[in-house]
């Protein structure tokens, strides 16, 4: 990922002159066809052997981006779509390949390949890992990663790879103040004492938010250790503690919009979210023969979350308590075949998650709950090179999950699924790659959509979601300077999982299977070049989800975009300064639950961010203009109960300045 750019910036930048000063790239520059991923195969391997469509940002991205949280830094990124519900940083929705309510369950995010979705509704917590803990993050779009890593894996796989001890020893501080009292100060070390290799972090931040009730602070301190045992036997550890109280302003309907409301306003002045989370993993990585090695990781983690909420139909409070434990042996095998480079990975993936619930609420009362879900995948992958330019790969997972209710009739439920991948990726020459791809991939329900809180009931009619994807690409480099990706997609889904306003017994809704199909299909399109002192991104994202039979066939999938485009750039300019531009355009979409797609859509906007930042020995300062042109929208918008079209505005134009020193 690189900078974005205006059309009226690119003009500029592409002034008579300017490219002329540029100096030809040397010819070991980097380019990203060569880069190495881990999170496609679970292992290391350069981004033009897999046959998917994948993207790293890198540490050098992350400097130029204005982005406050990872988030934030997909924001840009080809075939995700990233909504800001609270507009404050805490509630974030990262989408791939266009799931709209449900992205939560439909994306894998994983944090140095450790599992960090939720076993419930509440998905991924994107502000457990602080961006400035974060050494790059690996995309791995569409279900290949399914087979790897079971669950969840549907839309894609978003791996947040973590800063580790190197060699000499480095330690730094940073402060930024900005809009809405915005404060954050960090400070890390890393370095390495014989064997032992270590990298710290700890951050603050404290905010008062864009709107009324929309504060947030968080806390954050963490670590990566690495010890070298032997040549052949290293043992890895990390941990990472959170906890942050955030205010929760909640939406503004259409027609309060319409009677005064104004934009900063919060209609729910007493809702929020007090979170405290924390997780312990170890990895002992055993290496033999030439190139083979055998693993064991081993997490626990446990969640804390309190919050109120508040609207005309009643309160409700909740406290939640959950606990998950986690085990993967994996084994990989660097062994050749008939003089043909071979790699079979073989592994077993165990966790147990268990859930303490209080609820509270206006209109039933308290009531206690406890869940349980129990997930086992044993999967199997092999990559073959046939030829050195020509390599196929394949592999089969089988998966089963348990679930376990107190009170619940029935008591317990089961699940499985059989998931496979087969792929071919084809070097065509130096410069181009062609792959293809076929994989299944699928979602259990998660806990709070197999029981139902009123009446104490599971519903075992809910079934696992399946989805077969099939993926074409190119990966083209036309120049040292330029290279390019272009990747078409189909995802057809049976049982899709979703939220039915109108089903249930209690007039509250039921979670159901779409008794259809449901299709995605699409095209993914980006461009990045290196002119020596300026960087150009282009991507644009086309996507097109129907209901293609069942109930609402031919209608289209709430909260997803039709078109989106991003387009990014950066110039070193002299004396150390540094200026990056990015844009991103978000078609209209549908207000999320709008199934019936009967409200008109949620208008389309543009984005336009900068930055200024200037490095002089270890100093380096920023400035970041987030919203330039003062544009008024809003990112989420859903159908409350009435319904009516429902928004959560976005924060207008704001600025942040920064310092920080490095050693």
């Amino acid at each position: 990922m690189k900078p974005v750019i205006t059309c009226a910036a690119l003009a500029a930048l592409l002034a008579p002159g300017q490219l002329l000063a540029a100096e030809p790239a040397p010819a070991d520059t980097p380019y990203i066809m060569d880069e190495v991923v881990v999170t496609a195969t679970r292992q290391e391997e350069k981004i033009v052997d897999v046959p998917a469509n994948v993207t790293v940002i890198s540490q050098e991205d992350i400097a130029i981006s204005t982005a406050q949280s990872i988030p934030d830094l997909l924001r840009t990124e080809v075939g995700i779509t990233v909504l800001d519900i609270t507009g404050n940083g805490r509630n974030m929705k990262v989408d791939l390949r266009g799931f709209g309510e449900t992205a939560q369950s439909n994306t894998l995010v994983l944090v140095d390949g450790r599992r960090v979705n939720q076993p419930d509704m509440s998905g991924t917590d994107w502000t457990l890992i602080d961006l400035e803990r974060v050494e790059r993050i690996e995309i791995v779009r569409g279900g290949r990663g399914a087979v790897l890593y079971g669950d969840n894996a549907t839309g894609g796989v978003i791996n947040i790879i973590t800063r580790e001890g190197g060699d000499t020893f480095h330690s730094g501080a940073k402060v930024a103040v900005g809009s809405y009292d915005y404060y954050k100060s960090s400070a890390f070390l890393s370095g390495r004492q014989e064997n032992l290799s270590y990298n710290l972090s700890a951050s603050h931040k404290d905010s008062d938010g864009y709107r009324d009730n929309s504060g947030m602070l968080a806390k954050d301190v963490g670590g990566n250790f690495a010890y070298d045992i032997s040549d052949a036997l290293q043992i890895k550890w990390s941990a990472d503690y959170h906890k942050d109280t955030t205010d929760m302003p909640g939406s503004i309907k259409k027609s309060e919009f319409d009677t005064g409301t104004s934009r900063r306003q919060s209609l729910h002045p007493d809702n929020f979210n007090n979170l405290e989370d924390y997780y312990f993993k170890v990895n002992p990585t055993l290496f033999f023969g030439s190139d083979n090695l055998v693993t064991m990781e081993i997490s626990h983690r446990k969640r804390s979350s309190l919050f109120f909420s508040s609207s005309q139909y009643g309160s409700y409070a909740g406290d939640t308590d959950t606990k998950t434990l986690t085990a993967s042996p994996q084994l990989i095998l660097h062994e050749k075949i008939g003089g043909m480079a071979n790699t079979l990975n073989l592994g077993l993936d165990l966790t147990d998650a268990e859930e303490d619930i209080i609820n509270t609420s206006s209109f039933a009362g308290e009531s206690t709950y406890a869940m349980e879900k129990k997930n086992s995948g044993a999967y199997i992958h092999n990559e073959l090179n046939l030829l050195d330019n020509l390599a196929v790969s394949a592999g089969y997972r089988n998966d089963k999950v348990k679930y376990e209710f107190d009170p619940g009739t029935p008591a317990s439920s089961k699940q499985s699924e059989d998931l496979y991948t087969a792929g071919i990726n084809y070097a065509l020459e130096k410069n181009t790659a062609v792959y293809l791809n076929y994989s299944r991939s699928f979602r259990y329900p998660v806990m709070d959509e197999m029981f139902n809180f009123f009446s104490n009931t599971v519903d075992t009619g809910l079934l696992p979601q399946s989805s077969d994807n099939y993926e074409v690409g190119i990966r083209h480099r036309f120049s040292p300077m330029l290279t390019a990706t272009t990747n078409l997609f189909r995802l057809d889904t049976k049982d899709e999982i979703f939220y039915d306003p109108t089903g249930g017994d209690y007039g509250y809704g039921a979670n159901v299977n779409h008794d259809g199909k449901t299709r995605r299909e699409g095209m993914e399109l980006s461009l990045a070049a290196d002119l020596n002192r300026l960087g150009l991104t282009v991507s644009y994202s086309y996507t097109d989800t129907s209901m293609e039979d069942g109930t609402g066939t031919d209608r289209k999938v709430p909260g997803v975009p039709t078109h989106k485009a991003s387009a990014g750039a950066t110039l070193a300019l002299d004396q150390g300064f540094t200026v990056g531009v990015n844009t991103v355009y978000m078609g209209k979409r549908y207000f999320e639950s709008d199934f019936s797609n009967s409200f008109p859509e949620q208008d389309d906007y543009v984005l336009v961010n900068a930055k200024l930042k200037y490095q002089w020995q270890n100093l380096e300062a920023y400035l970041d203009i987030n919203n330039l042109t003062d544009k008024e929208y809003s990112e989420y918008g859903v159908l409350s109960w009435e319904p009516q079209e429902a928004y959560y505005p976005s924060p207008e134009r704001n600025f942040l300045f920064g310092i920080s020193m490095n050693y």
